[in-house]
């Protein structure tokens, strides 16, 4: 098989065989180099087939609770307050920089993942957006 850009599930199927042929290649020989450009073909095939979305950060901070064994009380010492560990997890208050910096560092949820807009946060905003917009039309 000639290495090239896969563009469909059948190329993608036998440059995945191909690989399996491949895998005791040494690295530096000719094989290891089809092996090593066919990974990063296959790699890039998937992340665009197969996108996977980043966490929502409550569902992150559910998720890591869970891991950890955590109560939701033992989130006090990273967001402040009882009610505050209790509207976030509810998803009616967003996460502010100084909880996203206590939650990254204290459990190691990455920032990049806790600086996300909730979908709670999300579709209140947005369905406040369309509540005034047909307020608005409904005056006119």
């Amino acid at each position: 098989m000639k290495p090239k850009i896969i563009k469909n599930e059948r190329e993608h199927k036998a440059a995945l065989a191909r690989i399996d042929q491949l895998m005791d290649a040494r690295p530096g020989t000719p094989q290891g180099d089809e092996l090593e450009l066919l990974a990063a073909l296959v790699e890039i095939y998937e992340d665009e087939a197969f996108p996977i979305d980043e966490p929502d950060p409550v569902d992150a901070i559910r998720f890591r609770m869970e891991q950890q064994r955590l109560k939701a009380r033992d989130l006090i010492p990273f967001l402040g307050s009882r009610s505050k560990v209790s509207e976030v997890l509810s998803g009616r208050r967003g996460l502010s920089l100084k909880m996203i910096r206590s939650l990254a560092t204290g459990l190691g949820i990455p920032t990049d993942v806790l600086v996300r807009e909730s979908r709670s946060a999300y579709k209140a905003r947005t369905t406040k957006r369309k509540r005034s917009h047909r307020l608005s039309r409904a005056r006119a």
